[in-house]
């Protein structure tokens, strides 16, 4: 009975034994206070990195736009070095503040290396963005400043980003496209030449003169200063339609003058048929009742 009561007495412990005494709360509260007041330091000084490199980024851009360098550079290559080198920077400014705040960037970077695979599927649009980015810098289809038309845009490129292309629309709409759908799209430069053609067909009945008729649109043509004399506008009889003898005029002009010159042609030339008499035919249908 004795024994039992030994046994029972060194397998029953003290449960005030597991409370910690005041030098170990002291020393525990010590602790919490040294680790909280570094992590604050760490966090200040991390803060004051980012506002700092922030504002050195800011200033660094700056003077990389106002270089010579810069102004020599194509703009879309210029923009698009521009955009590359505020993501690397920022990119490094963040890892310097994992730094400051004890976070191991070595295990950062594995971690984001390992991650590879889901984050490449995560940005996949991302990606070819950018891939589509460098092809149109490479291999220039258009420029900033020029005139393009795809399946489902037409405008001025405003500007060349890492991902995305600015154009501005004729009525003055922004249209943000991303680059990798303009890379796979048709693209028609209408500024790569650095002339358009104007070309308009005007009716005039039977009874005209052929060759008065060609007289007064090169007349009209040649006249606008808009026009490019070299190569020489062009007029002549297209087609002997049903009920009239179309011409065609062909005129050439820079391309910031195109939308200008085609609908100065159709009111100036509407306007010397008219003085000339000459006639502008319209559909007719004879009717005979019996």
């Amino acid at each position: 009975m004795t024994r039992f009561l030994t046994l029972f007495d060194t397998a029953v412990t003290d449960p005030l034994e597991d409370i910690p005494t005041v030098n170990e709360l002291e020393k525990w509260l010590k602790n919490v206070g040294e680790q909280a007041f570094y992590f604050f330091i760490r966090l200040a000084a991390a803060g004051l990195l980012l506002f700092i490199g922030n504002k050195l980024i800011k200033f660094l851009m700056n003077r990389f736009k106002r270089s010579k360098l810069y102004q020599k550079m194509d703009p879309g290559l210029a923009s698009f070095m521009a955009s590359g080198s505020r993501i690397v920077l920022y990119i490094i400014l963040i890892l310097m503040c994992f730094g400051v705040l004890g976070i191991e960037t070595a295990s950062f970077l594995a971690l984001f290396t390992s991650g590879g695979v889901a984050i490449g599927l995560a940005f996949q649009g991302a990606v070819t963005n950018l891939a589509g980015g460098v092809m149109i810098l490479l291999f220039h289809p258009f420029r900033v400043g020029d005139y393009i038309e795809t399946t489902e845009i037409a405008g001025t490129v405003n500007a060349i980003s890492v991902l995305y292309t600015v154009v501005l629309t004729p009525d003055n709409k922004r249209v943000t496209v991303p680059n990798g759908s303009l890379t796979n799209a048709a693209i028609t430069n209408y500024s790569a030449v650095g002339q358009r053609r104007v070309e308009l067909t005007f009716s005039v009945s039977y009874d005209c003169d052929i060759d008065k008729v060609k007289q007064i649109l090169l007349s009209v043509a040649e006249s606008d200063p808009k026009s490019l004399k070299d190569p020489t506008p062009l007029a002549r009889l297209k087609t002997q339609s049903a009920s009239s003898l179309d011409f065609v005029l062909r005129v050439w002009c820079a391309p910031e003058n195109y939308w200008d010159l085609y609908f100065d042609l159709n009111e100036n030339v509407k306007k010397a048929l008219d003085e000339a008499g000459m006639e502008i035919p319209f559909p007719q249908m004879d009717v005979h009742m019996r």
